[in-house]
């Protein structure tokens, strides 16, 4: 699926798996997360796309939606504030956590 044809449902799937899956490991708190907040359809379409994607590709893909879409500052710290929800759902922050919310604070932003 090519990213600019993203809805803003799959974006926000997109990023919070990519998210779970920084350090190749999806906790189940996690993907509860998840789960609360894209149906079961968008997550099993989006979740094959960031499995498969590289970490360029996934970056790329995130700054490309960024830019084509008009996110206003409060859509933006949600989806921040979603994103270091996904990261403290299964209780610890690790090294690859911290190091990636830091990339996608300064995308994002």
């Amino acid at each position: 699926m090519k990213n600019n044809d993203w809805t803003r449902n799959e974006f926000l799937a997109y990023v919070l798996l990519y998210a779970a899956h920084c350090d190749y490991f999806e906790d189940s708190k996690e993907l509860q997360f998840i789960f609360s907040k894209v149906d079961d359809q968008t997550f099993n379409r989006i979740h094959n796309e960031v499995v498969v994607d590289s970490e360029d590709q996934k970056l790329n893909k995130i700054q490309q939606y960024i830019s084509d879409n008009n996110l206003t500052q409060i859509e933006k710290e949600v989806i921040l504030r979603d994103i270091k929800q996904v990261f403290f759902a299964d209780g610890t922050v690790d090294v690859f956590e911290k190091n990636l919310f830091a990339v996608l604070k300064k995308i994002i932003e």
